[in-house]
């Protein structure tokens, strides 16, 4: 699959079928099940409710290789919108031809549209592979603040 055959453009709700299985493929990376309708339901809702904002890959025969997820938030030390890259997913097929690249490209060029003053993202540790992109597109691992969480 070569890069100049993708297309990158943010998604609408008519585009949920084609970004379903990404997402799936994502949650199942993440240690989740499977579950198809679950997948489907998040990412309507969240395209319904305008809470958050998605870029999908395209490749030229109209198949979804890619999908960035990005939720609005803000930094309160700056008082200004910051946008949460929460989910990244290229199919494996397609990896290693730029769409990760594309994508992040996409998400940044979003944020500095909206005003943005940054992007922000975790990933597992492991995630070896993502981390390269990352850093090779120009974001920082932060060495300054621990992430802590919280289940409920």
């Amino acid at each position: 699959m070569e890069t100049r055959k993708i297309f990158v453009r943010r998604a609408t709700l008519a585009d949920v079928e084609l970004i379903v299985p990404l997402f799936d493929a994502y949650r199942q990376f993440y240690e989740q099940a499977r579950n198809l309708a679950l997948a489907r339901e998040f990412l309507r809702e969240r395209l319904e409710r305008d809470q958050s904002v998605i870029f999908v890959a395209l490749h030229s025969d109209g198949a979804a290789v890619g999908f960035t997820q990005l939720f609005p938030s803000f930094s309160s030390a700056s008082a200004q919108r910051i946008f949460i890259l929460n989910d990244l997913f290229v199919d494996p097929a397609a990896r290693r031809n730029g769409v990760g690249q594309q994508l992040l490209e996409a998400a940044a060029e979003f944020g500095r549209g909206e005003g943005a003053i940054r992007l922000t993202l975790s990933t597992a540790h492991s995630n070896t592979s993502a981390q390269s992109l990352y850093e090779a597109q120009g974001w920082r691992r932060d060495e300054v603040f621990r992430n802590y969480y919280l289940p409920l």
